[in-house]
């Protein structure tokens, strides 16, 4: 299959090449940036030096492929998938124009939202944990946000199981890669270098996905940390009962035990009883470990990623590959750095 990638001057479009220039059966077709036309790829992302790859080309001037990976801004997308929909058969957007269906929650949490319900209802949710069968042969694919897709597989399965009582408060930390390649003054090195800067406190939008695939409300708070790649959730849960650890890690083996993506930690070491992003760089995993106190009435579950990699670029290629009929780890087997 060859495949476009839209926004690939971006991080999370310079992770895609990189993913899909290692693809088994995606083939790298075209690369737009209007910005770097005509320019070899390692000019944005330099570790790409060498590479056997097309030059960037302009969004204008791309032409048919098999699918098109949208890494473009949040806005973009919606106003562009008719054209890139006559342009190839599947349309994978990793903005947040068409993840959330809901129209109250969409209302609430992106106002300005221009997605169309005839666009909103072609678009199945990439969480392959919890949507596999959807994917499967699906055209357009809306691929989750990053803090959104760890705290959704983290709080999925007590959901699942009506264990959570009242609001579940995910306490989200990030690196500055999350922000996007276009500087601002928030992630400006001097500002942000060595701040735990709590960025959103209330309201913040990715409360929508997590609510909608998990059915429960959701408080959620953003630390924007000082790192460049990673993201790492503590979702806070009372439960709707007394539960206890053994309970508890059944429901998450029965949810994950055969997932390829999602490891599950429980280590006894503190220096690795619960998931840490910093191994996780360049990965496809998801890592998840929980805490319970002695009365069983209070829950932290913790899950860790790469926010460029499986909170964006390597969960977009497994749900094609999924979509596609490929095998779903294919070109994601990288099992990251240690130490890093």
């Amino acid at each position: 299959m060859k495949a476009t990638v839209v926004g690939a001057g971006g991080y999370i479009g310079g992770e895609l090449l990189r993913l899909l220039l290692g693809h088994p059966h995606l083939e790298l077709a075209q690369a737009t940036s209007t910005r770097l036309r005509g320019r070899p790829l390692h000019t944005a992302h330099p570790n790409l030096r060498g590479a056997n790859a097309p030059t960037f080309v302009a969004a204008e001037d791309a032409g048919e492929s098999d699918v098109v990976f949208l890494a473009v801004p949040h806005g973009a997308s919606a106003g562009e998938v008719e054209r890139w929909s006559a342009l190839a058969p599947t349309v994978v957007d990793l903005s947040a124009d068409h993840r959330v269906h809901d129209d109250a929650l969409r209302a609430r949490h992106y106002p300005k939202s221009t997605a169309t319900r005839e666009w909103l209802d072609r678009f199945q949710p990439g969480v392959p944990e919890l949507y596999r069968e959807r994917l499967r042969g699906a055209s357009h694919i809306a691929v989750a946000g990053c803090m959104a897709g760890a705290g959704i597989l983290a709080l999925h399965p007590l959901a699942a199981a009506g264990l959570v009582a009242g609001p579940a408060l995910v306490d989200a930390r990030t690196g500055s890669s999350g922000g996007g390649r276009v500087p601002d003054e928030g992630s400006h090195h001097p500002e942000r270098a060595g701040a735990l800067r709590m960025a959103k406190p209330h309201g913040h939008r990715h409360t929508a996905e997590i609510e909608q695939a998990c059915g429960v409300p959701v408080r959620m708070t953003v630390t924007a940390v000082d790192a460049v790649r990673g993201i790492q959730v503590a979702v806070h849960i009372t439960p709707s009962r007394p539960v206890t650890e053994r309970e508890v890690w059944a429901l998450y083996r029965d949810a994950y035990g055969g997932e390829p993506f999602v490891r599950l930690v429980r280590e006894r070491s503190a220096l690795r009883r619960m998931p840490d992003p910093k191994i996780l760089s360049g990965t496809n995993f998801c890592d998840i470990g929980l805490s319970l106190n002695s009365e069983g009435d209070h829950l932290i579950v913790v899950a860790a990623m790469d926010n460029l990699v499986k909170g964006g670029a390597g969960n977009a290629v497994q749900c094609v590959n999924i979509a596609a009929g490929f095998e779903e780890s294919a070109g994601l087997s990288f099992a990251g750095l240690h130490p890093a």
